[in-house]
């Protein structure tokens, strides 16, 4: 096996036939980054010339002049082939090293265990322990959050028509999609000098339900990236509300590899219960996965295991309503690469704990 350093080209070939691509582990993300300081590179290892393992990594100085070295949704390898997984890491940790890296972070795209819609585990399911074990013999620290979701909510398209698919939904979901169509919500792409209604639905959404919204740039990035590729959708639902043609719901969506992924959203308070207009865009977007032959529908992130208790159970309610699965993913994990690692750990343990040095 040889570590090697590839093109732009090579690894978008390779990334893209892989089993477990992500639109996080793209040329197109690492433009992104580019554009916020961050320099990417392209690591792969090939055996008899042919590509077995790669991934994008994106370094960007944060501690003390060291650098912090990212592998979104990456690496694209497999993690229970301890001997190819172990000459990656080795290799990558060695360049990192001699790069004034200090930590190597990574959120596997990778499935962990089988569970069923309701979050349980499925008997005789397949489980991947073996890759988390892997990891941390070679030194991965596991952590306890991350900026991806460790749990998704997928559903399943198994090659169903739409009207199949309708009628797989719970009761109440499908009354809801029919009632928003009965009240006259229209679905439609948004072009880019439109981007601001999107902007302006998740900036009030983020306000009410107390989270982060993405500034307008974001969403601009992300079109100029990814729409001419066909890889991102941003769509609007929209009713005649009197005289006027109102804009009701909106949301992102990303269309890579074989799976359609929804991942921001904001609706109108107004009228959310009246016009259903967030049932209505999940409705047009999985009739569009299963009429261009996508095999998934992601839903993406939930907040961990379904809790009947938990403040955002209600947001895994609306999305088991479709049907569909809990993904757990392997989750997120450093590699230690410099003694500023420790140092680094131990500052973020006493800011959080509110101790003043």
């Amino acid at each position: 096996m040889d570590f090697v350093t590839l093109s732009e080209e090579e690894f978008r070939q390779f990334a893209d036939q892989h089993p477990e691509k992500s639109f996080m582990q793209t040329p197109e993300i690492a433009h992104l980054r580019e554009q916020n300081s961050w320099v990417p590179y392209y690591f792969g290892v090939k055996k008899d010339r042919k590509i077995i393992a790669a991934t994008l990594v994106v370094a960007k100085p944060t501690f003390l002049g060291k650098a912090t070295f990212y592998a979104p949704g990456g690496p694209l390898v497999d993690y229970e082939d301890f001997g190819l997984l172990s000459f990656f890491t080795k290799n990558l940790k060695n360049y990192m090293k001699h790069h004034n890296g200090y930590v190597f972070h990574i959120d596997p795209y990778y499935e962990l265990i089988e569970r069923d819609r309701n979050g349980e585990l499925v008997e005789n399911g397949f489980d991947h322990q073996k890759a988390v074990a892997n990891l941390k013999t070679l030194g991965f620290c596991s952590l306890p959050t991350s900026s991806q979701p460790k749990y998704l909510f997928v559903l399943d398209i198994n090659d169903r028509t739409p009207d199949e698919l309708l009628m797989s939904f719970k009761r109440n979901t499908r009354n809801h999609v029919r009632k928003a169509e009965k009240m006259g919500v229209k679905v439609r792409e948004l072009e880019r000098e439109e981007l601001d209604k999107l902007k302006q639905i998740t900036k009030a959404t983020s306000e009410r339900r107390h989270f982060t919204d993405r500034p307008l740039a974001y969403y601009q990035q992300m079109y100029d990236l990814f729409h001419d590729r066909g890889e991102v959708k941003f769509m609007v639902a929209e009713a005649k509300i009197g005289d006027k043609l109102t804009p009701l719901s909106a949301a992102m969506f990303m269309t890579y590899g074989d799976e359609v992924i929804y991942l921001f959203s904001g609706s109108d308070e107004k009228y959310m219960r009246e016009y259903n207009a967030q049932y209505a865009i999940q409705w047009h977007m999985i009739k569009y996965a299963a009429e261009h032959g996508y095999k998934k529908y992601n839903f993406y992130g939930i907040q961990g295991l379904p809790d009947p208790n938990a403040k955002d159970y209600g947001i895994y309610e609306f999305k088991k309503g479709f049907g569909g699965h809990v993904v757990e993913l392997l989750g997120s994990y450093e590699l230690p690469l410099s003694p500023l690692y420790y140092l680094h750990s131990l500052l973020s343990k006493l800011r959080k704990a509110h101790i003043v040095l």
